[in-house]
């Protein structure tokens, strides 16, 4: 059997650059192309995320341009590189400016001196800023946290509902600590308390009790089962505030997309607990408006999805929808709340 000599192999490695730089275009695209349908919506949330990768990518795909022959093929690879690149580096050039933002949106609501109420100790646990670009490559730190799983809070309609607590390693244990309660996201229609576990591990080891809490789905359970789950897990968190190691006066809450919908919810209705603050990560906040005025493109199929949640239409039940809708809670003396948006999310 005869086997290709080098030369034969050289002949085609220019196939390599050239597959780089298609694949690096084709994810750069998704930073500002929105997403058609749910199939690509991953894309389109995570390669803005990962872009300082892209951006190797690209970059690699460019330099070994200068190895291949003056052909339309190294023109080709040379443009769609060239052009990846550039792609790739908006979320980057973006990101001094998103600090910066950020601490002035921190200082005009809390005041220019809000970080002298801090104690010292844990000042210096809080990170330097708020997006760190070498986190993009290392991932969050990883801490070693005591977990519990699967406490059983509640089981209506005979459903078991959970909840993970996640704690700091302590040898000696003084108080309790404070506590931040998570709602996980997925259309009010997936999603465990098991979801971005490394986030809370990540909280717990600044010194949090962080608890991820379930909540019933639609379609089979309509609004609003998934509040008064949310409700459910609250009161079991005060009933059993020792055992669980929780600060009780010292307790935030906060969610991403329809957990941050819920967390939301919980904190804005009358009678709720007191939480010290509410966080609320691309939550939609007026249900009536997102269904007669869908996103386009609309890969989630958002009316469906409402409907799904609500059992039917705003002109069939607008009352549930105003419910539903946390903009109608917000008045005066309500929790200090971080609410957190993309500027490219078209969705919400």
């Amino acid at each position: 059997m005869l086997q290709p000599n080098l030369s034969e192999i050289l002949q085609f490695w220019w196939l390599v650059p050239l597959l780089l730089s298609i694949l690096g275009l084709f994810f750069s695209l998704w930073i500002v192309v929105p997403a058609p349908n749910s199939f690509l919506l991953p894309l389109a949330v995570a390669t803005p995320e990962i872009s300082p990768w892209l951006i190797c990518l690209n970059l690699l795909a460019l330099i070994l341009t200068v190895f291949v022959h003056k052909t339309w093929w190294s023109a080709l690879i040379f443009i769609c590189s060239l052009l990846g690149l550039i792609l790739s580096l908006l979320p980057l050039s973006q990101l001094a400016t998103t600090n910066t933002n950020f601490a002035v949106e921190m200082e005009t609501v809390l005041g220019t001196d809000y970080l002298q109420s801090v104690p010292e100790d844990l000042k210096a646990q809080m990170r330097p800023q708020p997006f760190v670009l070498a986190d993009v490559f290392r991932g969050l730190p990883k801490k070693e946290v005591q977990t519990q799983r699967g406490i059983v809070f509640a089981s209506p309609d005979g459903v078991d509902l959970k909840l993970n607590v996640y704690q700091p390693l302590v040898t000696q244990k003084l108080q309790n600590f404070p506590t931040v309660v998570i709602v996980y996201g997925g259309a009010w229609r997936q999603g465990s308390p098991d979801n971005y576990e490394r986030f809370s591990c990540y909280i717990a080891a600044q010194g949090y009790s962080v608890i991820a809490i379930d909540y019933r789905h639609a379609p089979k359970y309509k609004f609003p089962a998934q509040l008064e789950d949310v409700r459910a897990a609250l009161q079991y968190i005060q009933a059993h505030g020792d055992n669980l190691e929780v600060d009780i006066e010292r307790i935030a809450i906060m969610g991403r997309s329809a957990g941050g919908h819920l967390a939301t919810l919980a904190a804005y209705e009358q009678g709720a607990m007191p939480f010290r603050a509410v966080v609320s990560y691309y939550a939609p906040s007026d249900l009536i408006e997102g269904f007669r005025n869908p996103p386009f493109p609309n890969p989630i199929n958002t009316n469906t999805v409402l409907r799904d949640f609500l059992g039917g239409t705003p002109d069939e039940l607008l009352e549930l929808y105003q419910e539903a809708s946390p903009k109608s809670y917000v008045r005066p003396a309500l929790p200090p709340s971080l609410l957190v948006y993309a500027g490219r999310d078209h969705i919400v």
